[in-house]
């Protein structure tokens, strides 16, 4: 006996010939695929705001982060905000973290001299590692301001160079070299009350400090471990 197939009857057709039920999912499914894009752009957007968040919030508490190489990109940037936290407010106290393995001396001595310029108050902190021109910005905070955490260290060593070209100009690039060491263990000098000649003599090969050992060379002020120490300086 041949089945009735009446039954195929009972079942509403889309405008192109497939079930209703099928094209009320298709648009079911398209629309949880534009939620769901709508979710990802709106997370995209809240992830491009995090960083302008996070760099507002350290303007408001006066904090500068000074991580990375020293290059005249991150000269650029610290020099940027200490103008603009001057502009706020010229006798706030400005705290400045140091994370830095060096790098240009001219950079370094460039945040170095803005750091003494500006009328705010700076206080300096080590939280990892302060290493050759990255010292400089250290010791433009004031005296007594300048801190560190226990596990830091520090690195002081005379400037190099890759000079290439005539004689004369490796002679000259040499001088200019030199002139860049007696103005860095100057401002060493100053700090620590050490005479340049021991300068020359430590930093002959690279000088590594402990925390401790930075304490008692007089490059640092005092180990901190806690917030609430801060406010003993």
């Amino acid at each position: 006996m041949q089945q009735n197939p009446l039954w195929k009857k009972n079942v509403p057709q889309s405008k192109f010939g497939a079930p209703e039920s099928e094209g009320l999912e298709e648009i079911r499914l398209s629309a949880v695929s534009r939620m769901d894009e709508e979710e990802e752009q709106e997370e995209e957007k809240k992830g491009q705001d995090t960083p302008i968040l996070i760099e507002k919030k350290l303007l408001d508490s006066r904090t500068l982060i000074i991580s990375g190489p020293v290059t005249d990109k991150l000269c650029t940037s610290v020099i940027s905000r200490l103008l603009v936290l001057e502009e706020m407010d010229p006798k706030g106290e400005i705290t400045a973290f140091i994370n830095s393995p060096g790098g240009s001396a001219d950079s370094g001595f460039a945040m170095y001299d803005m750091l003494k310029f500006i009328s705010c108050p700076v206080r300096t902190i080590v939280n990892g590692i302060c290493a050759s021109a990255a010292v400089l910005v250290f010791l433009a905070g004031n005296e007594g301001s300048r801190l560190t955490f226990p596990h830091s260290r520090f690195l002081i060593h005379q400037p190099s160079t890759g000079g290439r070209g005539t004689a004369s100009d490796l002679h000259i690039t040499a001088q200019q070299v030199l002139k860049l060491r007696d103005s860095y263990n100057q401002i060493i000098s100053d700090a620590t009350g050490r005479s340049m000649e021991d300068l020359v003599e430590d930093a002959a090969r690279d000088f590594w400090l402990s925390a401790p050992e930075a304490i008692e060379y007089k490059l640092a002020d005092r180990i901190i471990k806690g917030r609430a120490e801060l406010q003993e300086t």
